[in-house]
């Protein structure tokens, strides 16, 4: 009888394995899903006020400055021809051409204001199948007191 009496020492463990089971399926989740939420074209834009270039930089790398005009016509500031249009092959070949020989160079956008979204977007896409890991935009600095332009979207002049 005496072994009857004996009780049962509670335990005071906790088992975590459970747990453990939990995070690493929340974790596989979280590492499949989060490449899918990446999506578009991997641009810089430039902030409010944004700084210009380095001019050091810029003295050891010449920026590729492509173009595109208001009737969605490209032009590249290297190779001849700067002041003509040229076709988006040569487009690619000229910027594969100069990422190759400098991996550095800084890749310009300059587009004019009333060019649609859509060809700056697949000029975009031009520019990184040719290697441009940033592309960055060249914009005017915005004056105090002003609002940014909207030509040739039948905007009204700003009344004070």
């Amino acid at each position: 009888m005496a072994a009857r009496e004996r009780r049962r020492k509670i335990m005071a463990e906790i088992n975590v394995v459970p747990y453990i089971d939990v995070m690493l399926v929340l974790l596989i989740i979280f590492m499949i899903t989060a490449p899918l939420l990446k999506q578009g074209v991997k641009v810089d834009l430039p902030a409010a006020g944004a700084r210009p270039l380095d001019p050091e930089f810029l003295a050891k790398h010449e920026p590729l400055i492509v173009t595109v005009d208001a009737r969605g016509r490209m032009y590249v500031n290297i190779g001849r021809d700067s002041n003509q249009p040229v076709a988006a092959q040569a487009v690619r070949g000229r910027t594969a051409a100069v990422l190759r020989r400098d991996p550095l160079t800084p890749i310009l956008l300059k587009a004019d204001a009333t060019v649609p979204y859509g060809a700056v977007v697949r000029t975009m896409v031009l520019l990184q199948r040719a290697g441009a890991t940033k592309v960055g935009f060249l914009t005017d600095p915005e004056r105090a007191g002003t609002m940014p332009s909207r030509r040739g979207r039948g905007a009204s002049p700003r009344v004070r």
